[in-house]
């Protein structure tokens, strides 16, 4: 079940007041976040995100097609490395 339309998007304000001075300076800087249930705005279009993923930190490149989504889908915490086969058991 998603948020409520009356209560609006949620971003983390230390995220966003970090993406607003970037923005406002033109820094081309990574920003850190640990916030991954925060969504990506319009504001945050250009920018490069260090989202963590519970064990290190992912770059990830903002663009158009990413907002509206939350920052979570792009920096994966499961690594699949396959099915082991038969022969090397």
């Amino acid at each position: 079940m998603g948020r409520s339309i009356k209560k609006g998007v949620y971003v983390a304000e230390k995220l966003l007041k970090r993406v607003l001075e970037a923005k406002s300076a033109q820094k081309r800087e990574v920003i850190k976040t640990w916030s991954r249930r925060s969504t990506v705005l319009p504001e945050m279009v250009g920018l490069t995100l260090a989202i963590h993923n519970g064990k290190k930190f992912i770059p990830v490149f903002i663009s158009e097609n990413m907002v509206g989504c939350k920052l979570g889908e792009f920096a994966l915490t499961r690594n699949y490395k396959g099915h082991t086969s038969k022969g090397s058991k």
